[in-house]
């Protein structure tokens, strides 16, 4: 693993890294929110799903610097008495298990009917493209409030696992469109380069051609488009939950501590809001900055 480390530092995107100042605070941040969230049982001062642990007479305090504030609370509490600080770290987690998950989905979808609309053409490429058209013809936003709001209403007494599966699905439902046009596009070049040809003579199979020789050169805007889109459903998922649809109310995602802390919001109680939509703006700022300079270090004209 070391050995590997030292390639990637020394190669053109370490050296990239290394020189762009933007890139390595969006790390750090990023660095630092996923290693709170990953290990928020060890870190967080209290676990805010431990609800024997609540005292409803600490709810709503102010953080520790302000009047009436307490030291064991850096951050103030919630209506419910939650830590703050800790709410943030574990809704972190939930966050961005939510997002990932999610795009791994849509990037194994899209990558794959990508390959196939573009290795192949004809009608399966005509069909998969007017799939995709009719998928961008609806916000994101409306159809994950339709899948979200659906399986609430068919499962209303799910567990919490089935009602994360089913905001993943509503998530990822739309996102595998730009990964399969993006792959499509990459595709119909490769397949009519000498290298493609030449496995066609020698009769290698189609799908082996399309995973061992085109997949590996199309990858390069799909890791630039995945990095951005874990940021973009981070939101879609906090939004979700804003709205009700998203999380169960007792997992304290970003989105669920958002909605509750906006009924507090005008009448003092700003913290209990402001603080999670701070940590919301971190995550998905030193993402989008990740993206961009990860796209930036991949295109070969601007080395």
């Amino acid at each position: 693993m070391s050995t590997v480390l030292a390639r990637w530092w020394d190669s053109d995107v370490g050296h990239s890294f290394r020189t762009s100042p933007t890139a390595i605070v969006a790390a750090a941040i990023a660095f630092v929110c996923v290693f709170c969230a990953l290990f928020a049982h060890w870190v967080a001062p209290h676990n805010p799903l431990d609800l024997t642990t609540l005292e409803l007479s600490d709810a709503r305090l102010p953080p520790a610097w302000m009047e009436n504030g307490s030291a064991r609370y850096l951050l103030g509490t919630d209506d419910q008495g939650r830590d703050i600080l800790s709410a943030l770290m574990y809704g972190a987690r939930i966050s961005l298990v939510v997002g990932i998950v999610s795009v791994l989905i849509s990037v194994v979808v899209g990558v794959l009917l990508g390959l196939i609309a573009g290795f192949k053409g004809g009608w399966i490429d005509a069909f998969l493209m007017r799939l995709c058209d009719v998928m961008l013809s609806f916000p994101a936003i409306l159809v994950a409030l339709l899948i979200a709001g659906v399986g609430r209403a068919m499962f209303p007494n799910a567990n919490e696992s089935l009602a994360f599966g089913v905001l993943i699905v509503a998530i990822s439902l739309t996102g595998w469109v730009q990964y399969a046009r993006t792959v499509r596009g990459s595709t119909m070049v490769e397949r009519g380069k000498e290298y493609v040809q030449a496995a066609r003579v020698t009769g290698v199979a189609p799908w082996r051609i399309m995973l061992k020789h085109v997949l590996p050169n199309v990858t390069g805007p799909v890791l630039v488009l995945a990095t951005i889109h874990v940021a973009t459903a981070i939101i879609t998922e906090a939004t979700l939950s804003f709205l009700g649809v998203g999380v169960p109310p007792t997992s304290p995602s970003l989105g669920t501590l958002i909605r509750v802390g906006n009924d507090y919001l005008f009448s003092g109680e700003w913290w209990i809001t402001i603080f999670p939509g701070v940590m919301l703006v971190l995550i998905a700022l030193s993402v989008n900055l990740l993206g961009d300079w990860l796209r930036d270090a991949l295109n070969p004209r601007l080395r």
